[in-house]
Parts: C-alpha cells; structure tokens; sequence
C-alpha cells in the first residue's frame, strides 16, 4: 500500500475541455486544425487562463486540463473562451468550425509531481463529455460554489450518471447570456463613440462597515481619472456611473444607458488589518469577462493602498482593453477600416519585435497615415517597425534614418498621447541616438499617465543594454508590477535578465530569460539572452540548443549588430559576448 502520509491532497476547480468532433476536422484539414488550435491557444486561451489564475496541468491532442484556486476564475475564464470562440466562428462555414466543449468540477484532488488524480478530475472529465458543443457542464458543488457571483444562469439539466463515476451527479449548463428582465429599461441605446469606451461603477463596499466607502469611493474616483489619461480611450465621467451606486445593475443594460463598449465594476472587502479588492472588465455587449483580477494588500496605509490598487487596475486594463479592440477590428471588412482601426490591425505585428512581421505592418501604418498625415500613434508604430528592420536585417541607415524621423513626428505630434510617446521614446533611445530624447519622452508620457505600464518596460530593456543594472531592474519590476501579463512583458523579463547578468547573478538571470521565452518564444532575442545566462552557468548544451532557436528564427543574427544596434554598453558587450561565444553563435 502507498504511504498515505506522502499524499498531497488540496482542494481546487478544475476545467477540462476538448474539441467537438476534433477526428473529422482532423481527417479534411490536418495542418489547418492543428494550427487553428495552436492560434486558439495562443491568442485566447492562453491570455484568459492566466488572467484567471489557471493553472496548464496537460494537454493531449485536443483536450486540456486546467486547475484553478476558485470555481469563479474557472467559471469567467470558461466564459471568456466560449465567447471569444462565438466570434471567432463568426462567417465561418459550420463545417470548418472549432468548438470546444467544457466541464468543470471543484472537489478534492491529489498532487503527484505537476499533474492531478482523484474523482475531482474524474467528473469534470465526464462533464466536459456530455456538455454539448459550445456550451459548458457543472457539477452541482461548482454552481452553488458560483451562483450570484457572476451575471450568468443555469440550466439545470438534472441528475446524471457518468461513466465510472459511482454517484449520479447534478449537472448544471451555463447560460452566459440570460434573457433580460421583464422590467428592464426599454429606453433606446446610446449610440457607442467612435473609439473604445469604458465605464467604471461604484465598487460594492463588502465589508459590512458604512465608513470605509470613503475608501471604496476614493478609489474609483483614482481609477477614473488615470483611464481618463488614456488618450485614446473614451471614458464616462463619474457623475454619471455613481447614479448606479447602491443599485442591482445589468451589465448590458449599463452599456446601453451609457453608450460604453465596456464596463468595470468590484467590490472591496476589509478583513482585519487586509484589504481585498476584486475587479473585472467585461464587454457590455456581450457580456463576456475580458479581464478580472484580485488584489489583497496590508491596510497600513489606506490612502497609500488607493493610489497603489488603482494604478495598478488602470495599468493591467490598458494592454487587455487593446487586445480586445483588436479582435474586434479584425471582425471588420478590410474596405471599412479607418486610420484608427488600421493601427489595431498593425498592432500584433508591431508588438512581435521580429523585422518580417514590421514589414506587414508599414503598410497598414502607411495608409493610416494616408487618411491622417498627423496622427502621433501611427507615427509612433512606423518608427518601431523601422527600428526593428534596422536592428535585425542588417542596420541598414535608411531604415534607422526612417526610424528616427517617425519618432520625432510622434514626439511632435503626440505630446497628449502616453502610448505615442512611449513608442517614440523607444525607436529613438534604443539604438543610442537621443537616449535624453528617450527619457524626456518617457518622463512626459508618465506625467499624462503614470499607470503606463509599457513606458516602464521599454525605460527597463535601454537602461539594461546602457548598462545600469539596477535601475533596470527597478523600471522592469515596476512595469510588471502595473502589467502583469502585458504583451511587452518578454521585454521587462529581458531587461531584469540584463540587470542580474550584470551584477553576475546568472541564475535570477536565467530565470528570467527563461520567463522571456515562455512570455514571446518567437522573439529571437529572448533566447539569446537565454542562451547567455545558461552558458555562464555551464550549461553549454541547453545554452547551444537556445542558440540553434536563434538562428532559426532569425538565421541572419549576429551579436556584434545586435550590440552595434542597441548602444550595449561595453563591459556587458564583452562579458555577453564571451558568453554567447560558447554558447555557439556567430560574432
């Protein structure tokens, strides 16, 4: 018999889901579905699990397992995902459509070395085989764990018994979008501005006491005021969003009174000598959650706290509300689009890093420039795009020359714009042209916006290259700190990389490159910086192996360029080279 006492047991929710019908779709189109999948992953399963805490426990094929702490995080990133399939699948013929199905549980489960056991598991696998394309099966445990807790119904679909399951089990369907109220406001919705828009409601004060909702109050007023720095971003003034304090609200309802794409509401609770602060995002036409988080900090200092919980809500909303914006745009005819729907389109190549996905940006960049010849942010991207060719396609002048001139139209342009500047700030500090330029820029983007978690992480990456260790590590944490799961955040990790190289702390060096990778592994610098730390370890044959990476992703790299680009500073140009040298790629 096992040793009991070796047992690791916790309690926890757990998601399992698969593919509806995953053998046909493989048999017509292999390649398509398996890269259709990895998109899926990539792009919105990935991004809604970690911003729901979830835990990857293992994939197989089409199925994966997910443990989460809460059946609510389980139950919104389910949401999230479905709904975001909905619109994927939007105009696209029902034979070629992927539609996952979900089953969720929360019960007693056991640990063994990163994967999990126990009828925990069991039955949520077996929901997930009798929920119906589309759609997800709970356990009754999980609705009631759920129930009240988010603006969903459920349909109860009664007893059932599952396969090897020695209990018949209540089983519950999650209705995302209930019907409205029979009372609901029937008044004609405000018509949505012509860029993203958000309204932030009264938090709801849980914890029982009346005077702390100076607090809870103050704290919202905090939030409101750094999206409203938001350039561009449309906000809803507070006199109007406080009308609902103290009110039973319907999300979609709010969206339409108001006219906003978007809503955030939550709660505070005190507890003792800590405070618990819960937000989410959700889209008010849909419904679906795009962004929630929790925080819990000691209340040593309430006003302090205030200021520390809303910069960092307003700093994590920020790359999530553009993420949702570019899904949106790419739903849109390409004959529709205009300049500011064009620059969402170029975003995720702008965002890659990486000179191939630049050049598919200019073009979109270009003709947001054809219909505004003035518009700060398209400069802004153009310069980015043109510093990435410039740094990893062979430092050709005329693109550093193009670099440098769009940043100084966006620094010209954009005074008002945090994100304008910050891109600005970067093409133009990067290769050590104007580094004082760079930090000017950055200064006055975090004075219109100090949440501007991007400004931080793009400060981190040049104080790293430049050599000063520590406040690149400081800028990098910062950043982190304000955007956990930003798309730039492989950046941040590169910078803290760098900062540790220097100090010779290649193990934290190491992690963090590693964190870089995990965060953008089809950036090639990241493995670079990987392959660095491992060889000053003495791991040569795992640092040669993330030096293969490198060439394949970018078989024209050079570290002498990439240090001749960046303005690396000489004592970590000697020290990284030596590195990289054992490590087997080419000076």
């Amino acid at each position: 018999m096992p040793d009991q006492t070796l047992v690791q047991r916790r309690l926890a929710a757990i998601l399992a889901g698969d593919v509806a019908g995953y053998s046909r779709l493989m048999g017509v189109d292999e390649v398509g579905t398996l890269n259709a999948l990895k998109a899926i992953r990539r792009e919105l399963a990935d991004p809604a699990i970690a911003a729901h805490h979830g835990r990857v426990v293992k994939t197989a094929g089409d199925g994966i397992l997910i443990e989460f702490p809460s059946v609510v995080d389980a139950v919104a990133c389910a949401v999230a995902i479905q709904d975001g399939m909905a619109a994927r699948n939007a105009g696209v013929p029902e034979d070629k459509r992927i539609v996952l199905r979900i089953g969720i549980n929360i019960g007693d489960i056991i640990i063994d070395e990163g994967d999990i056991h126990g009828d925990g598991v069991n039955i949520a696998a077996r929901l997930e085989g009798i929920a119906r394309p589309g759609t997800i099966c709970l356990s009754k445990a999980a609705r009631d764990q759920v129930r009240d807790k988010l603006d969903i119904a459920f349909e109860d679909m009664g007893e059932q018994t599952l396969k090897n399951i020695a209990r018949p089990v209540r089983v519950y369907q999650v209705d995302a979008h209930p019907l409205p109220r029979e009372d609901a406001d029937k008044r004609p919705a405000l018509a949505l501005p012509d860029k993203p828009s958000i309204a932030v409601l009264p938090f709801q004060n849980m914890s029982g006491d009346p005077e702390q909702e100076y607090f809870v109050d103050g704290m919202v007023d905090d939030i409101i005021t750094g999206l409203s720095r938001i350039k561009w971003l449309f906000v809803i003034a507070r006199n109007s969003t406080f009308t609902y304090k103290g009110r039973a609200i319907d999300v979609k309802q709010v969206g339409r009174e108001l006219g906003v794409h978007y809503v955030l509401e939550g709660s505070m609770r005190m507890l003792a000598d800590r405070v618990r602060i819960t937000g989410q995002l959700i889209d008010a036409a849909s419904g679906a959650h795009v962004w929630a988080e929790r925080y819990d900090r000691k209340a040593d200092d309430v006003f302090a706290l205030q200021d520390e919980i809303a910069l960092s809500v307003v700093g994590a909303i920020e790359p999530n509300l553009l993420r949702a914006e570019v899904e949106r745009v790419k739903r849109k005819r390409p004959d529709s689009l205009d300049a500011y729907d064009l620059i969402l389109r170029a975003q995720p190549d702008v965002y890659s890093g990486m000179p191939d996905r630049a050049m598919k940006a200019l073009p979109l960049l270009e003709r947001a420039l054809a219909l505004n010849s003035g518009y700060a942010l398209a400069h802004a991207f153009a310069a980015m795009c043109h510093h990435n060719i410039f740094l990893r396609a062979g430092l050709r002048e005329v693109e550093r020359a193009a670099s440098i001139r769009h940043a100084q139209m966006a620094m010209g342009q954009g005074q008002d714009d945090a994100l304008a500047l910050t891109f600005a700030g970067f093409s133009i500090g990067m290769d050590g042209h104007d580094r004082d330029a760079a930090f000017t820029a950055f200064e006055a983007a975090l004075a219109l916006s100090p949440s501007s978690a991007l400004t931080y992480i793009f400060g981190s990456v040049i104080l790293g290259w430049t050599g000063e260790a520590e406040r690149a590590i400081e800028w990098g944490e910062r950043g982190l700190r304000l955007s956990p799961f930003d798309p730039w955040a492989f950046a941040a990790f590169g910078a803290l990389m760098l900062g540790h190289f220097q100090r010779g702390r290649y193990q934290e060096a190491a992690r963090a490159a590693h964190k870089a990778v995990q965060a953008n592994p089809a950036h090639s610098i990241n493995h670079v910086m990987l392959a660095a730390a491992l060889a000053k370890l003495g791991r040569l044959h795992e640092a040669r192996a993330a030096s293969a990476r490198v060439l394949e992703l970018q078989p024209s790299f050079r570290y002498g360029g990439q240090f001749a680009g960046v303005g690396c500073a000489p004592a970590l140009a000697a020290s990284i080279g030596e590195a990289l040298r054992a490590a087997g790629l080419p000076e």
